[in-house]
């Protein structure tokens, strides 16, 4: 995939500076696999050379696909941000499961996965 095209941003929800966190796995994967991951985390400074920022309403224009990795209880609280982007595709990651989010994606035409990023990348169905 060429890293110059609006499908190669994802966006990761939960992104993790922490190794043994799957968000922190998902950032890595996604490099290797020629992705452009942009971390999203509010209390999270740096992310090494990956951009970062605090919420979903401040990630640049174009960006495909958000893989989330926080709880039902935080999407939640970030409902009408993350359906006023645009995104083509939301990922709810094991644990990030949010029905009432899913159906509101839906609704306006998001393609939505539960699913789990790293196995989608890995046997290249992401």
């Amino acid at each position: 995939m060429s890293q110059a095209t609006d499908a190669a941003k994802v966006a990761v929800l939960g992104a993790s500076q922490h190794p043994w966190r799957y968000a922190y796995r998902a950032v890595e994967l996604l490099r290797a696999r020629g992705y452009q991951p942009i971390g999203i985390n509010p209390t999270l400074t740096e992310l090494g050379d990956v951009p970062l920022v605090p919420a979903v309403k401040e990630l640049p224009p174009g960006v495909d696909t958000l893989t989330m990795y926080v709880a039902p209880e935080r999407s939640r609280a970030l409902a009408d941000e993350i359906c006023a982007y645009g995104f083509r595709r939301v990922i709810f990651n094991p644990g990030s499961e949010n029905p009432a989010l899913a159906r509101a994606l839906q609704a306006q035409g998001v393609e939505v996965l539960e699913a789990c990023t790293l196995v989608l990348l890995a046997t290249g169905e992401f």
